[in-house]
């Protein structure tokens, strides 16, 4: 069983349409994703379940700048993102520090 890693680049990300189309591309969300908060936590506490499937870690590069420029945006999903690693024990997000200028 190997850990799937799924990076979330911000890179360019300045508001929630923008992040809920990157969360799409980047986290392999599927056509049907609703682009809005609660559709993003649902995504995410639904991951497949089973020793094949292994343990899954979202790296957040580069969200330095959505986080200065929607702060209220980047608490929200700060907090989705939390709650989906309390539901889901197979699940990671972490922030990487650095990378964004």
């Amino acid at each position: 069983m190997t850990e799937h890693v799924l990076t979330l680049d911000l890179d360019g990300v300045m508001d929630k349409a923008a992040l809920m189309d990157r969360c799409v591309r980047d986290l392999e969300l599927p056509d049907w994703f609703g682009r809005n908060w609660d559709a993003l936590a649902d995504s995410l506490t639904d991951l497949p379940e089973g020793p094949e499937s292994g343990p899954v870690l979202v790296v957040v590069r580069n969200w330095q700048s959505y986080a200065k420029a929607q702060p209220e945006e980047w608490e929200i999903a700060q907090e989705v993102f939390s709650s989906a690693v309390n539901h889901v024990p197979a699940l990671s997000v972490v922030l990487a520090l650095g990378g964004s200028s």
